[in-house]
């Protein structure tokens, strides 16, 4: 194998794929990617036997071939190496080794046999369909925030992508939860995208995706099975094993008898939750929201540390209401909030919150209360 790359492309391409080798491996081919040269390109692939990442760029190919070689190394070198430069990768047959040359600058890396490596066997999707970067994008930025880091909850620990009936007819939602709050967002259903079995994509796969969606203009080609699900761009192939698990009925958590009606502007709220809770616990993180005509007091007292408080003006025309919330949930969901006001639905003290964006029913959000 001999090829010449511009060090940009190597940068790119190695740092895309060794973005899902773990840093800790009893394998040690895990710790590799796998190098293979074409007539057509040369590709990266790396692998954590959960999650594989495929990166094809071009390069100008002398001789065909592939081998396996420390990511993390591959990837500190071709950093180190200067701006625009030309790096000439070679494989001796004899040695096995892997010389990298770029100017003045050699390195001769150990490999190990591409037949050691794990490809991830290629699946029957049963549902294949195109999507905008930025639909996908608006899917995942909104809904990961709740995704649960309980182990125990394994089903949690990811995005549940799958087709609903939205207010607009069909649609592709993807929904998040960690039994605290939750995330509910729905696009327009891509054409083919109709029976695609429900499945949740483990937040790993969610933080690797969103490396693939910075372009609005890709067209994000998405294959889902009921173990796998593939989003692909033509420089790049992203394949996940699904979470194996039951993902719960969240409708069941969504209020619908929520009659108490909050407007406020959400970069305001944000900024004034985040402030009134610097004096909070690290604990309890609890903020009161107290609410009257048209006035709304954030509130904070925690015994140890102080007490804050802040009003903002509001479109608040119910009876008056106390509700507690942590302070870190409420500033994440306002933090996903695009358009000006947010709007806050609520029952009772003790009953959870509906917030939505303004008019826009295709982003939902819950969260619990909490007694301060």
């Amino acid at each position: 194998m001999k090829f010449a790359i511009e060090r940009a492309d190597l940068v790119k391409a190695v740092s895309q794929a060794q973005s899902v080798v773990e840093r800790r491996n009893t394998i040690p081919i895990l710790a590799n990617v796998l190098i293979e040269a074409t007539a057509d390109g040369v590709s990266f692939r790396a692998t954590d036997l959960d999650t594989e990442i495929v990166y094809r760029t071009t390069a100008q190919i002398q001789q065909p071939g592939a081998t396996t070689v420390s990511a993390s190394m591959l990837n500190d070198i071709s950093r180190k190496l200067p701006d625009g430069a030309l790096v000439q990768l070679t494989l001796d047959a004899a040695s096995q080794r892997l010389t990298v040359q770029a100017g003045r600058s050699n390195f001769s890396l150990a490999t190990l046999p591409r037949e050691d490596f794990p490809v991830m066997s290629s699946s029957e999707y049963s549902a294949n369909f195109a999507a905008p970067a930025s639909i996908l994008r608006r899917l995942y930025d909104k809904s990961k925030f709740a995704i649960s880091n309980e182990e125990t909850r394994y089903y949690l620990n990811g995005v549940y992508m799958h087709v609903a009936q939205g207010e607009d007819g069909p649609a592709l939602r993807c929904v998040a939860t960690d039994g605290h709050r939750l995330a509910r967002i729905d696009a327009a259903l891509p054409d083919g995208a109709a029976d695609m079995p429900g499945v949740i994509v483990p937040r790993k796969t969610v933080t690797e995706l969103r490396k693939l969606l910075d372009d609005d203009d890709t067209e994000i080609a998405v294959s889902v099975s009921e173990t796998k699900v593939r989003f692909a761009t033509p420089t790049i192939t992203l394949t996940s094993k699904v979470i194996d698990g039951t993902f719960p009925d969240y409708s069941r958590v969504i209020p619908s008898g929520n009659t108490r009606k909050l407007e406020v502007d959400a970069g305001d709220f944000a900024k004034a939750v985040d402030r009134v809770a610097t004096v909070s616990s690290e604990r309890s993180r609890a903020v009161k929201l107290a609410l009257d005509e048209d006035r709304l007091v954030l509130s904070v007292n925690a015994p140890d540390s102080g007490a804050a408080d802040e009003e903002l003006p509001v479109a608040y025309a119910d009876e008056p209401l106390e509700i507690g919330f942590n302070a870190k949930y409420l500033h994440e969901i306002a933090g996903q909030i695009d358009r000006e006001n947010a709007v806050f639905l609520f029952n009772g003290s003790g009953d959870a919150a509906l917030i939505r964006e303004g008019g826009d029913t295709s982003a939902v959000y819950v969260v619990m209360p909490m007694r301060v």
